[in-house]
């Protein structure tokens, strides 16, 4: 649909003003621009993720005042089916869409008919105006990078004519809440209500009001384009930073691959603050599938908080409001190794993992090849450490250019030495991460002594006399073992068996058995290796009392043998730490002191000479465990033995009702103030219980602190427990 053309202005004649005496020139050539989706239409425009389907267009010379011929193109969507309230505002159906012209062609034919409009009216450089920042930046922007158009440098600045209109006439409404109509009412025009052709009347009412704003002090009218970027910056964030909590979002469901680049490509048309693009890692220092991404300003915030749900390939994301401490706390930094390493701009880092232990930067560079240098060489190569000088395995490189990069990414699971190395898109944010996780508190939280010291010995030795149950369902209880084994468990050794619990306290689905012999152990393995439990095969293999008690003390135990826990290396174990003995010991002297004679086991039960046997390292011991690392858990077997029972003291202020039952009372002490009934068992969690008997709160001798528990009957050993703080 076009209108009449203008006429072009006299030869010779120059209606513009001299820019060289004006302060303050009046603008180029504007473009009124004005679109509408097949979904929802004003504020919402653009927040449900469907197809452009309308483009109106006209051009304005303001130095002339004299406007182009009004164009109105159709363009096809993809998905047909128009919103109920786009077939009302619009008229259209989804036939007229079948016929109309791809957005590809429709963006050309846009380029060429207002190239000959401006060279009608004078020529020089347009600018966009359109009605609020929906059309561009969460509309066309969005819809060009899904179907991978590249869209002409004119779509990435505009003029927001709400803004200039607030700029002229500050006293009325938020810009944000302007619309055309209210818009050509505060400035008294009137408009042509007869006009029922949809986005027709929008551009002329948005003309005259533009006309009307340029008979006025012009100011700053028109000289401050709204800029889109066209890429994403990267860049380093510190600790000091402070962050607008206005400007913060958190994206959830992003895919496990998924760069910082396809972040932003996912916000296509809004401003990301140079850096600020945090993907966020888990424990294990892998992705989780969130970022925090920080815009430039609470508008941006708010555009890109209506992209919930909008999809990344075939995934959906989440878009949820974030605070700036949380992103400080995941991109922030402090080590000025990583602000040298990360201080060259416009840089693509990749992620090396699995580097060998002994490798350097000749080793990598090599690994690399000539056909994708690094920047810098050597200095282009960041290698992550452990706080004790202990290489990790990991390292970043930077690249100059993305072709650079892809090329990198080819020698993915490359071979180097006798280790394949897997090779990732990294940001500057990820390195601060795993910088920080490594050198600021080791990988798990340091290990304390147990409250109470197990009443048993575990003897060294290396007869394969434990079977090993790997790939038990996480529901799995002793229960379910003991079934699982059938006419094995009546082989099991005095509490001989060991639920393996993850660094969270979890069940591991790995557990240990010692059996009464070898023999035993190897006819168990036989008879039960990948039997089904709960529908899943569990494998049963032999292994020894030292392979044991090497991974409940925090080793490793795969199929290609044994690793030593990490408080075992020289450079980390305290010289009077000892593992498991040959000799057993009961009770520390430490613990021992607690409690009177009389409160202890009898003699018979107890070595004369004892050395202390510790399940975990001294208080004061930092271990720097690996990712996979393993917490012990209590052992437990259906055959039990007896337990500390509690100083006379605690029993006086015990009620009758707790006393009556069989057993002991356990007295725990530091627990925390914050500790509640589900913190205490936790503690006792590999224990078989009975049914619950929660009836009374059991006060202990200090009546100055709170009680915490209530009682817990302990089958067999009838252990029940009482905490204080």
């Amino acid at each position: 649909m076009t209108s009449p053309p203008p006429q072009p202005p006299p030869p010779g004649s120059n209606p513009a003003p001299d820019s060289a005496a004006d302060p303050h020139p009046e603008p180029g050539p504007l473009v009124v621009l004005f679109g509408a989706t097949a979904g929802a239409l004003g504020p919402d425009l653009g927040s449900d993720e469907t197809d452009l389907i309308l483009l109106v267009w006209q051009v304005v010379e303001p130095r002339s005042r004299q406007v182009g011929t009004l164009h109105k193109s159709l363009i096809r969507a993809e998905a047909a089916a128009l919103s109920p309230q786009c077939r009302e505002a619009s008229g259209l159906s989804a036939d007229s869409l079948a016929r109309a012209e791809p957005l590809d062609k429709v963006l050309q034919q846009f380029s060429q008919l207002v190239s000959g409009d401006i060279a009608l009216l004078g020529g020089g450089p347009y600018v966009l105006c359109t009605d609020g920042q929906q059309l561009l930046r969460q509309v066309l922007h969005p819809e060009a990078s899904r179907k991978n158009l590249v869209l002409p440098d004119t779509f990435f600045s505009f003029y927001d004519l709400r803004r200039e209109f607030h700029v002229q006439r500050p006293s009325t409404r938020l810009a944000r809440d302007l619309t055309v109509a209210t818009m050509a009412q505060e400035l008294g025009l009137e408009t042509d209500a007869t006009e029922d052709d949809f986005g027709v009347w929008e551009v002329k009412t948005m003309v005259a009001v533009i006309l009307h704003l340029l008979e006025g002090p012009s100011g700053e009218l028109f000289s401050k384009p709204e800029v889109i970027k066209q890429k994403y910056e990267t860049g380093p964030c510190s600790k000091a930073d402070v962050v607008d909590s206005e400007t913060v979002v958190r994206a959830r469901g992003l895919p496990w691959q998924s760069s910082d680049q396809d972040v932003a490509r996912f916000f296509k048309g809004l401003n990301i603050a140079r850096g600020g693009v945090a993907l966020c890692l888990n424990a294990q220092g892998r992705r989780n599938g969130e970022a925090l991404i920080r815009f430039e300003d609470s508008e941006q915030r708010d555009l890109a908080l209506q992209r919930h749900k909008h999809h990344m390939g075939v995934r959906y994301i989440e878009v949820y409001k974030a605070t700036g401490e949380e992103f400080v706390k995941i991109a922030g930094g402090t080590s000025l190794e990583v602000a040298r390493f990360l201080s060259r701009e416009d840089q693509v880092i990749l992620r090396l993992r699995g580097l060998p232990f002994s490798a350097g930067p000749t080793d990598v560079l090599d690994f690399l090849g000539p056909e994708c240098p690094v920047t810098g060489g050597a200095d282009g190569l960041l290698f992550v450490r452990h706080p004790d000088g202990r290489p990790t395995g990991d390292a970043f490189a930077l690249f100059a250019c993305e072709e650079l990069a892809q090329a990198a990414l080819r020698r993915h699971k490359g071979m180097l030495g006798k280790r394949y190395i897997e090779l990732f898109r990294s940001t500057a944010a990820e390195v601060q991460q795993v910088l920080n996780r490594y050198a600021s508190s080791p990988l798990l939280p340091t290990l304390t002594a147990p409250l109470l010291p197990i009443p048993f010995p575990l003897a060294a030795g290396t007869g394969r006399d434990c079977v090993r149950l790997r790939g038990l369902p996480y529901t799995a209880t002793i229960e379910d073992i003991l079934s699982f084994l059938g006419e094995a468990a009546a082989d099991i050794r005095p509490h001989g068996v060991h639920m393996v619990l993850n660094q969270q306290g979890r069940p591991s689905g790995d557990a240990f058995i010692q059996m009464t012999s070898a023999e035993r152990a190897l006819a168990t393995a036989q008879r039960c290796h990948k039997k089904v439990m709960k529908e899943r095969y569990v494998e049963v293999v032999p292994c020894s009392t030292e392979e044991m008690s090497r991974v409940l003390m925090g080793g490793t135990l795969g199929r290609s043998g044994m690793s030593p826990p990490p408080c075992k290396l020289p450079c980390l174990s305290p010289p009077a730490y000892a593992t498991f003995q040959a000799t057993p010991t009961l009770i520390p002297t430490e613990t021992a002191a607690l409690y009177p004679s009389s409160a202890l086991l009898p003699a018979a039960r107890v070595p004369a000479a004892a050395t202390p046997v510790a399940y975990y390292p001294g208080p004061a011991t930092q271990l720097y465990m690996n990712y996979t690392a393993y917490y012990p858990s209590p052992p437990v077997s259906p055959t039990t033995m007896g337990y500390l029972t509690t100083p006379s003291a605690a029993l006086a202020s015990a009620p009758t009702s707790v006393l009556s039952q069989p057993g002991a009372l356990v007295r725990m002490q530091g627990v925390p103030y914050t500790a509640g009934m589900k913190d205490l068992l936790s503690v006792f969690q590999a224990y078989q219980l009975v049914p619950d008997d929660y009836t009374s709160l059991m006060p202990v001798g200090d009546p100055s602190r709170t009680v915490l528990q209530a009682p817990k009957e302990w089958r067999s050993s009838a252990l029940n427990l009482v905490a204080s703080c």
